[in-house]
């Protein structure tokens, strides 16, 4: 505690803060990057005229109230009130639609990840470029909005994500991290900078339409460790209306929850990659070399320093688990029998172990929501069995467990197998890996890969922004930023790595071939399925 109080009063310290999509957190590392305090805003999207979004009200007051909780934390442990921190920087779910005109006035409400009214103007893109372009992604929806004559169009003279909307407020400054920048617009990564042929190849598409050139409508690109400003007399006030804060603080750039998920799990060099389990799952690959052609499967973005990065992002992993825990804790509730929600996951995740290895020709899948990785339009969770299928306990909940990693597997089966991208070591985080060992090894044998699970992947996303907060201003000269993550965070950090079992690899395969076989079971349901 005293060491802590003395980093905080004399400032050395760092303070990373993400908008995730239902909880803002912040938190505030030492000298060593170790957390010492934190305070979160939980929060909702609002569903306005056909559009997921935030308000700028809603980004405001969520802001303060979670900064103020974490000032609060340190009140209550430290006995000191937060005057300065020696950084900070801000991080947020990635890309979407943030316009603004010359008065800085937002022109639209804010667009998130989550619409897929873009997905028209993404394929344009995509062959256009010859170059995946995801829905998500700015520049899908900036074209989905010149094509569709919206009126706002004419009127934009910035264009910027969450985070960079927010480091803007503070530093007055329109930049953004590299790896969040390569989702608005395609990156170079040689050049480290917006991709010049395709900045041509836009505005004349889009000449005639737009009085702008796209290249002046785009923050700034940084990189990890160059300095993105300060905070201002007025971004101080913006983050703290108490006043105790004050101005002059350095901040990084601002990176997307992507980047700060590869720093938070030591995942930068090539070769190196993580997943990220919960209600969607997510694997990046640190590539070391760009792929043969592109794939709808794999979004390429980059790391925060700017190497090539290939993403294969599904929408789906845990929520049918979730469905089916309940299921047996409503069960259990009926028989008389209340097993607290921990428990019940360990003992039907330990009991998939039990089960064979191909799970005993059982299928499922996870699909809540669409899945774009397997061209599925509806969300239509099933599970499916033959008469000659062995359906016992154990082979159910490893068949479901196996689902979370099926729509992931594909995407990542191109990469590892038909583009032979090479990987080391793949780290694991999220809710799926809060069961020692299952999930970890289930993922090691779907991609074949060790897999690596290491105590401080919970810190998630605000922790890596606060490590690179705490990267510029604590890092010695030249000092790249993957030599600064294993001497200065994760040396001496507690990891469990699970080489994948042969036996595992195999049983996997062929419920992998299985999942691919019976997609036009689940993609007919769609279409027969309508109540």
């Amino acid at each position: 505690m005293a060491n802590a109080q003395a980093y905080i009063e004399s400032g050395r310290t760092a303070l990373g803060i993400e908008f995730g999509s239902t909880r803002i957190k912040a938190v505030l590392v030492d000298e060593e990057n170790t957390p010492i305090a934190s305070g979160s805003h939980e929060w909702e999207n609002q569903h306005v005229n056909g559009i997921w979004t935030y308000s700028l009200e809603a980004i405001r007051t969520g802001l303060q109230d979670c900064y103020a909780k974490m000032a609060q934390d340190v009140k209550e442990k430290y006995g000191v009130t937060l005057t300065t921190v020696g950084a900070m920087g801000f991080s947020a779910m990635m890309h979407g639609y943030m316009v603004f005109d010359k008065q800085g006035e937002l022109l639209v409400p804010f667009r998130t990840w989550r619409n897929n009214t873009a997905a028209a103007a993404g394929e344009k893109l995509t062959e256009l470029f010859n170059y995946h372009i995801p829905a998500r992604w700015s520049v899908a929806h900036l074209y989905q909005a010149i094509l569709n004559g919206e009126e706002h169009v004419k009127n934009i003279a910035f264009q910027t994500t969450l985070e960079g909307y927010v480091h803007w407020k503070l530093t007055g400054r329109k930049v953004l991290g590299i790896g969040e920048a390569s989702g608005m617009f395609p990156v170079d990564p040689k050049t480290k900078q917006y991709d010049k042929g395709m900045l041509k190849k836009f505005n004349a598409l889009v000449k005639g339409k737009v009085p702008f050139q796209m290249e002046e409508i785009l923050p700034k690109i940084l990189l990890a460790g160059e300095n993105a400003g300060t905070l201002t007399e007025e971004g101080a006030r913006f983050l703290d209306p108490t006043g105790n804060l004050k101005a002059g603080i350095p901040l990084c750039p601002p990176e997307g929850d992507a980047g700060t998920g590869m720093v938070a799990t030591n995942a930068i060099r090539p070769r190196t990659g993580n997943v990220s389990a919960g209600t969607s799952v997510f694997a990046m690959i640190v590539l070391e070399k760009a792929l043969s052609k592109p794939y709808p499967e794999i979004d390429l973005v980059t790391t925060p320093v700017g190497d090539l990065v290939g993403m294969v992002h599904c929408n789906n992993c845990t929520s049918d688990i979730n469905g089916w825990v309940n299921l047996f804790g409503e069960f259990a509730a009926l028989a008389g029998v209340e097993i607290p929600k921990w428990k019940l996951y360990d003992m039907l995740y330990f009991e998939s172990e039990k089960g064979e290895k191909d799970c005993g020709g059982l299928l499922s899948y996870n699909y809540v929501s669409n899945e774009h990785v397997t061209k599925v339009e509806k969300g239509r969770p099933l599970f499916v069995r033959t008469a000659e299928g062995k359906f016992n306990l154990a082979n159910f909940m490893r068949t479901h467990l196996y689902s979370a990693f099926g729509a992931l597997k594909v995407g990542c089966d191109i990469m590892l197998k038909e583009e032979g991208v090479g990987l080391d070591r793949i780290t694991g985080h999220g809710g799926l890996f809060k069961t020692e060992r299952v999930g970890q090894s289930y993922l090691a044998a779907a991609i074949n890969a060790p897999v690596t699970v290491m105590k401080t992947a919970g810190e998630g996303g605000a922790w890596g922004m606060a490590i690179l907060a705490n990267y510029l201003v604590t890092k010695k000269k030249g000092e790249p930023l993957d030599e600064y993550l294993d001497a200065r965070v994760f040396a001496g950090q507690e990891g469990v790595t699970l080489a994948p079992d042969p036996k595992d690899v195999e049983g996997f395969e062929a419920f992998g071939k299985r999942y691919e076989q019976g997609l036009p079971i689940v993609r007919e349901a769609t279409r027969s399925l309508t109540y």
